[in-house]
């Protein structure tokens, strides 16, 4: 199944802005006009992430704490639309991940939307279910341990054939051997939903490293994920003026930022330009030696980005291409919320200390 979208926006001219941009990112969109009909879509339905027309009254507070509730979407991405002089802060504070700024437009719809599809696609590889069916061990306080089946599982969490044996909401503790391994994977997780089926979802709280391992082994062997072609065309521009077949787009802007070699406390003054999902080029008169490990921080008023990276090429008097280097798709979120306010062509405010 494709990537779900509800897009909650009473306002036709921007809904039929917003709609075809999704549909061209190959997201299967459903359009609700009314925050009440948003409401009942949410309760019925999952959805990956919702494009919600936010306006700082009650109804918008009460839909958004009605969204947090859901059993079914708490943990859906929320992508708002406010006003051009909008404070957004608190919007990220209700747990926005993009921010999409009016008066809305094809090009900058298309570049948030974009980064914001690239997130969800790696968090669904990330959370991706494995099916599986082992005799898992299950207790909460209060009540004595009792043995279930485990449906199938993710790096976030598992689902139970526990009908009726578990409270709606609360921390419950875990135990269970996967196939063809010989420890028990333990941890700990909450209650998150119960489907009429009799399934229950556990959300993970506290995992051990061992278990961690545990569970990363066997989904590997399981169903390893395929190689992401995008991720061997990420190098960033080498020069300036040359050459750049990159399908990879890349955000023209100027931000100032430090950057610091990899272990180091010294700051060195740059800034940033040509900034993709892979890499950047630092403005800096002299460059760090190519091949140097660096990291990079970016300070706005709402936000702190802090992104690793590598030197590829430097250009004494000018700067220095660098390539982004990410251990695992978590830690991409920052870049491409930061590529999603740059596309919003909304100034950042950075500080400088």
């Amino acid at each position: 199944m494709g990537v779900r979208v509800l897009l909650v926006c009473p306002d036709q001219e921007a809904a039929d802005l917003v709609s075809p941009v999704l549909a061209e990112l190959g997201m299967n969109v459903e359009r609700a006009n009314s925050l009440s009909r948003g409401q009942e879509l949410l309760q019925e339905e999952r959805f990956d992430a919702l494009v919600f027309d936010y306006h700082d009254d009650a109804p918008g507070s009460e839909f958004l704490s009605a969204l947090h509730r859901s059993p079914r979407n708490r943990t859906t991405m929320l992508i708002a639309i406010v006003g051009a002089d909008f404070n957004v802060r608190p919007v990220f504070g209700l747990g926005a991940s993009f921010v999409l700024y009016r008066p809305l437009s094809l090009e900058r719809l298309r570049l948030s939307l974009r980064a914001a599809s690239d997130l969800l696609r790696r968090e669904r590889r990330r959370s991706r279910r494995l099916p599986v069916c082992v005799t898992a061990t299950v207790s909460y306080p209060g009540q004595a341990e009792f043995k279930t089946t485990l449906n199938d599982l993710s790096e976030s969490g598992i689902s139970l054939a526990a009908a009726g044996q578990l409270p709606r909401a609360g921390k419950v503790y875990c135990e269970f051997v996967l196939p063809g391994q010989q420890e028990p994977v333990r941890l700990s997780g909450e209650v998150t939903w119960q489907a009429s089926s009799g399934l229950t979802g556990i959300r993970f709280l506290d995992v051990p490293q061992a278990s961690r391992r545990l569970l990363r082994s066997w989904q590997e062997k399981a169903a390893p994920l395929k190689p992401d072609a995008s991720k061997n065309d990420s190098s960033p521009q080498p020069a300036r003026g040359s050459g750049n077949r990159r399908s990879e787009r890349r955000l023209p802007c100027r931000i100032g930022a430090e950057v610091f070699l990899r272990g180091s406390t010294v700051p060195n003054r740059c800034a940033l330009s040509d900034i993709s999902e892979g890499g950047c080029y630092v403005e800096m008169p002299c460059p760090l030696p190519g091949g140097s490990e660096v990291e990079i921080l970016v300070r706005t008023n709402d936000a702190k980005f802090k992104i690793k990276g590598q030197v590829l090429a430097t250009h004494p008097g000018f700067g220095m291409g660098v390539r982004f280097q990410f251990r695992d798709s978590s830690e991409q979120v920052e870049i491409l919320r930061l590529l999603g306010v740059l596309a919003a062509n909304q100034p950042l405010n950075v500080q400088l200390r």
